[in-house]
């Protein structure tokens, strides 16, 4: 047991070629000292139970249980709000000064404008279906976000707020879509179950554009019909069409793209694939023609109904139907208006260094290219 004689010859031969993996380029944003707390005192974390149930990790709660003995743990129950319970610990006369979420995105959102409003920082424990805030940090499990808390190591990460009509804004961390994308998503997570993800997301995208239309938005003045709208916070990668996950923390831009009407074959390409397929898409040629991007901070968004009614609004993957049906009314012509701005500097999360730091006394590495002395 434990040697190579029960591998089949293909087998070593394979292991011998096999390439070992290069490393994963550091997190982006500079790091930035924040308060430690080796044994969680001080913490209050809300735990969402309910998300990701489908991915298969290590209960979460149960390491920062044994990591962290002093922190606070909520373990939210169905429906329970997760900013409304931060907030209710955050109004105590003795509140936490560190507050976390072990959650998707759409709870890291939630949980992040509350830690703003506070002036907190905010640990980020991944533990949904989808922790693409998480991974972009260089938070890759829940080990990688105590480690952080314990070393008082992090990151300052720019957020976007969103606004509907007149009503307050609310803190976007990854990114928000209007068009036909709420449609798909909603189809894609009931599916989702049977099919699996990537199945989901074709199956999903196919349906929803052989039904429907597109939604006619106007955008600085220019009337355009779409299949979505993303605006991403952050730069995100050129080659995908629906940016869900942002590539930088602190460049300060909204990166927009915008799918107009066009082939439904490409739209269907664009709508349901990510990064790693885009690549494959792009030469059978399948990713549409008519996408437009560019980066801006700020952006106004006026959105006409589709079938007579407002079409919804994703946001850090939560659809949001109430809200854009509401702004409805604050708008002279049919419709909503959607404002959303950059935010820099806006959140301190917690992080492993993306760079070792220099031991006291030692000389900094010089910069590469730069003349030895």
């Amino acid at each position: 047991m434990g040697s190579d004689r029960a591998i089949p010859r293909a087998g070593r031969a394979a292991r011998a070629c096999r390439i070992p993996r290069a490393p994963a380029p550091p997190a982006p944003g500079s790091d930035r000292a924040l308060p430690a707390a080796p044994d969680g005192d001080g913490v209050f974390v809300a735990v969402n139970r309910s998300s990701g149930t489908s991915v298969v990790r290590s209960d979460p709660a149960a390491v920062l249980r044994e990591r962290l003995p002093r922190a606070e743990l909520h373990l939210l129950e169905p429906g329970e709000d997760p900013a409304a319970v931060v907030a209710d610990a955050l109004a105590r006369p003795e509140p936490p000064r560190i507050v976390g979420i072990c959650g998707g995105d759409g709870s890291v959102a939630a949980v992040a404008h509350v830690a703003r409003a506070a002036g907190v920082p905010l640990l980020v424990v991944p533990g949904g279906t989808f922790n693409h805030f998480a991974r972009t940090a260089g938070v890759a499990s829940v080990d990688d976000a105590v480690d952080a808390l314990q070393a008082g190591q992090g990151v300052r990460a720019d957020v976007a707020e969103l606004a509907f009509g007149e009503a307050a804004p609310i803190t976007v961390v990854n990114a928000a879509s209007v068009g036909v994308y709420p449609d798909v998503i909603a189809l894609r997570e009931r599916v989702r179950p049977k099919l699996g993800k990537w199945l989901a997301g074709v199956f999903a995208a196919e349906r929803v554009l052989r039904r429907s239309d597109p939604v006619a938005v106007v955008v600085g003045g220019r009337r355009a019909e779409v299949w979505a709208l993303f605006v991403g916070v952050g730069r995100n990668d050129r080659g995908i069409h629906a940016p869900l996950q942002r590539r930088e923390l602190d460049d300060g831009v909204l990166d927009v793209r915008v799918l107009h009407r066009g082939s439904r074959t490409g739209a269907i390409a664009a709508l349901a694939f990510g990064q790693r397929a885009a690549a494959v898409l792009r030469r059978l040629r399948l990713v549409p023609e008519r996408v437009e991007a560019f980066t801006t901070t700020q952006l106004t968004v006026d959105v006409r109904p589709r079938n007579g009614r407002p079409p919804g609004v994703v946001h850090d993957g939560e659809i949001a139907l109430e809200a854009p049906a509401a702004a409805s009314a604050d708008l002279s012509a049919p419709g909503f208006r959607m404002r959303i701005r950059v935010v820099p500097a806006a959140l301190d999360v917690y992080r492993p260094a993306a760079r070792p730091p220099v031991a006291a006394g030692a000389a900094e590495p010089a910069p590469a290219g730069s003349p030895s002395s």
